[in-house]
């Protein structure tokens, strides 16, 4: 198993940042694909038609998103996103653990590209 930890930074604020990984509408709009997003700890979410899913295990507005990634029946992902302000819009710390070996580099990517590269691009509208 292996762990994965990045910094990015948004343009966007940690408000509007946290809106776009929590509420469904914005999630589908950078994503372009319907999304499953519970406002609670305990319910389950639903990203990329499935290809991400797990359970929200806590939520901290506008500072943190805590998340279980589901890789199979027995194998899960702790996902930690937390957000800081910065002077250049907000500062996102992402941690994963647990990640299956060959699921890593696809992960690595999905993060880099698909979220956080999705989002910027939101942004820089």
């Amino acid at each position: 198993m292996k762990d994965y930890k990045k910094y990015f930074t948004l343009s966007g604020s940690p408000e509007d940042i946290y809106n776009c990984l929590t509420n469904p509408v914005m999630i589908e709009i950078w994503t372009g694909e319907p999304a499953v997003m519970p406002k609670e700890p305990g319910g389950e979410f639903s990203m990329w038609d499935g290809a991400i899913c797990g359970k929200i295990l806590d939520l901290v507005p506008n500072k943190q998103i805590d998340q279980l990634w589901y890789f199979g029946e027995d194998l899960y992902s702790p996902v930690s996103i937390k957000l800081h302000p910065h002077k250049k819009g907000t500062s996102v710390e992402v941690k994963q653990t647990n990640i299956p070996e060959d699921a890593y580099d696809n992960i690595a990517e999905g993060w880099d590209e698909d979220y956080f590269g999705a989002l910027e691009e939101l942004f820089e509208i």
